[in-house]
Order: structure tokens, then sequence, then C-alpha cells
């Protein structure tokens, strides 16, 4: 059982008010807010343990590297990975997804080749495989999506071939709320020995998440959505796909020794991790794992399933709602559309009500043409929002409503 009041005093800015009412955080899909202990640990490493990590002899900077090592293995725990070298710090999912495009894509992709992505991706899944598309002649093919917002997996079976190198999907769309039978898909790839990497910037907030239970042979997922720092992400690859993947920048840590000649790369994961990580914010992320660890991921699952479930029969009372997505399976996400309003209005006036929501397309452009709309208002939930809060929502929308 969640005691959500006591949650809440952890979250400072939930205290504070926006244009005279009290702050209404339902844009929890984009950012979740940051527990004390996260500021702390922040600050904690800045006062006393900053030093550059893995070049120094000094005690500083060996204390830094301990610290930021000891957030990888946190991190690898987290996800179930099998070793700390398989878990690369990046500046978040975008930068993961995009490494590996690039990557992947130098060491096994060529003219002929085929991509699966979905109907549902996060522009950071679809820009980044067209970029390498561009480059090396592989074709991008697309997973439909049904009009109740699912993967219509009778297609994506029938897609699967021996040109089919690799499938690239989120595990829960960032619009729909859907969460994708990630598995299934896993399963079916690997029939064909095709590897499978996932978006997991949606699901490792709110479900838990086991990369090798899964069978994942790459999963990506951002700090800054688990109630860590921004500009800190992770990329979980499998060591042997990852050995045989060339770097994606070129700097100091990710070599053995530099000549003019030639370089030779370090060892996994540092290939990946050119230059001064975010060692602070490796840290502040371990901070926030083990605050998520201590609810409990199955508890959050359960508190948020209530809070999206409690959200939907409010909102489906007022006359004009429209629910963008109906899956069976979903997570703390609804999308909605209310009559002729514009999500851009409906957003900025629930927003001088104190109510933070998010609208337009959530860098799902291609979803919004399938659905046939020019983009959504969205509210996401988080452990520390409230049913009367949802509340204030629905009676906000009525209020513009009225309005219009």
């Amino acid at each position: 059982m969640i005691d959500v009041e006591r949650i809440r005093r952890d979250f400072p800015i939930l205290g504070r008010e926006v244009y005279g009412k009290p702050l209404v955080y339902l844009d929890n899909a984009a950012t979740t807010q940051k527990p004390q202990c996260v500021i702390d640990a922040i600050s904690e490493a800045y006062c006393n343990v900053n030093a550059n990590v893995h070049r120094g002899i000094h005690f500083l900077s060996q204390q830094a590297t301990d610290m930021m090592e000891a957030a990888r293995d946190k991190v690898r725990q987290f996800i179930g990975a099998g070793s700390t070298g398989e878990i690369i710090f990046t500046r978040g999912t975008t930068e993961s997804m995009n490494l590996l495009a690039s990557s992947f894509a130098q060491a096994f992709l060529k003219e002929g080749d085929e991509v699966i992505i979905s109907g549902m991706e996060h522009h950071s899944n679809i820009v980044p495989w067209q970029i390498q598309a561009g480059r090396y002649g592989f074709k991008l093919k697309v997973i439909p999506v049904t009009d109740l917002g699912e993967l219509d997996m009778d297609a994506f079976s029938a897609m699967l071939s021996d040109k089919t190198k690799l499938v690239s999907i989120t595990h829960v769309s960032n619009v729909l709320g859907t969460v994708n039978p990630v598995s299934e898909i896993i399963s079916l790839a690997h029939s064909r020995g095709i590897p499978v990497a996932v978006d997991g910037a949606q699901s490792v907030p709110h479900i838990k998440v086991d990369v090798k239970e899964l069978g994942a042979d790459f999963y990506a997922f951002s700090g800054h959505k688990i109630y860590g720092p921004t500009g800190i992400g992770v990329l979980y690859g499998r060591k042997e796909l990852l050995e045989k993947m060339p770097p994606y920048q070129g700097g100091g840590e990710m070599i053995k020794r530099v000549t003019f000649e030639k370089t030779t790369y370090n060892e996994l994961p540092y290939k990946f991790e050119a230059g001064t990580p975010d060692y602070v914010g490796s840290i502040a992320l371990a901070t926030a794992l083990d605050y998520v660890q201590a609810i409990g991921l199955d508890t959050i699952a359960q508190y948020e399933n209530e809070l999206c479930d409690y959200a939907i029969s409010k909102l489906t009372q007022i006359p004009g709602m429209r629910i963008i997505g109906n899956s069976e399976h979903r997570s703390a996400v609804v999308s909605f559309l209310v009559g002729n309003i514009h999500p851009s209005d409906m957003g900025t006036l629930l927003d001088r009500l104190g109510i933070a929501v998010r609208t337009g397309h959530h860098c799902a452009e291609p979803l919004m043409d399938r659905m046939g709309i020019p983009g959504t208002v969205r509210a996401s939930f988080s452990f520390y929002n409230t049913k009367a809060e949802i509340d204030t929502l629905s009676a906000g929308i009525e209020r513009v409503k009225r309005m219009f």
C-alpha cells in the first residue's frame, strides 16, 4: 500500500503553487519530479567527491570512480543484466537509440536488409534508423497500429523474413499508454535468429523490467523519467553483440592506446563512453533507483494502474471526451481530445488552473497521422499523484469546455 501523502513530502516541488493554484503535476511521461534524496545526492557529489573518473590516482578521483561503478552495478541489478560491461551510460534514451542505430548499422546492416519498428514509436526510435538507412541502404518496415492502439501482431509475424536483421520496438507507448507484448515480439524474432531492441523510456519507471527474462538484446531508458537527474541514461546490450559493434564516438576513455597509425579500443562498456561521463548523474540515478525499489515496482504498478483506471472513468463522463488509445494492457498515460477544442488551447487554460499536462504530437507524429488527429492532451501519472488531483483535472476540463 502506498502512503501517498508521505511520499509527496519527499518531493519539494509538489508543494509549490502555479498562478496561485496548488500545482497538479500530470506530465510525468515527459519527466518526473525529483525526491529530496536525489537532489541531495547531486549536491553531496559536487561538494565532496567531485573529480574526473577513471583517470586519476588521487583519492577523490578513485572515490568518484568507485561511486560511478557502484551506480553501474545498481543499474545492472535493477534491470537484471548479467554484467556491468553490458551497461552503457548515455545522456538518455535518445542518445542510447542513436548509439545503437549508428553502431549496429555499421556492424551488421547493408543494402537490402530490413529493420522493423512500429507505428507507435517515439521519434527517437524512428529518425536514427532513417538516418542510417540513408547511409547503408537498408529498408525500414513498420508494424501497423490497430484502431484500439495496439500492434497488429499478425502483420508483424508476416513481416519477419531472412532480410530482417533487427526489431526495434517501444515497450510502452508514450501517447497511448499501450503496453506492447514485448515477450511475444522477442520470442517471434528470436525464433528466426533476429535480435530485438526495446525502448524502455516509458516502462522502466512503471513496471518491473528484467532484460534477461524478457530476452531483450538491447534495452534503453532515461534517468529523468524514473526520478533521477536529466542528462543520464542507459543502454543495455548483450555482450556478444556489443563486442562486434564499433564505437559511437571517439575521444578519451574509449581507447586503450592511440598512435597516429592506429587506435586500439577499450573493453566494454568504456568503448562506448567517450569523454568525461556524467558521473554525478550516474550516482544520483542510483539513488533514484534505490528510492523506487524501496517503494516496490509491483506496488507502484498497482497504484498507478488504479489512478489510470480512475482517470478514464472520470474523464469518459465528460460529454465530447475522446480517449485516444483503448488497449486492454496499458500503463499510466491517458491521451484525449474534447470536442473541437484544440489540444494547445486546452493545455494552456488548464495550466492557468495549476494543472500541468502535455499537449501536441508528443514526438510521435506518424502515430498522430495514423489516428487522424493533430495531437492530444496527455495526462500521465506517478505514484505521487492522487485521485483528488484527477478530480481537479476533470473539473478543469469541464470549466475549459464551458468556455468554448
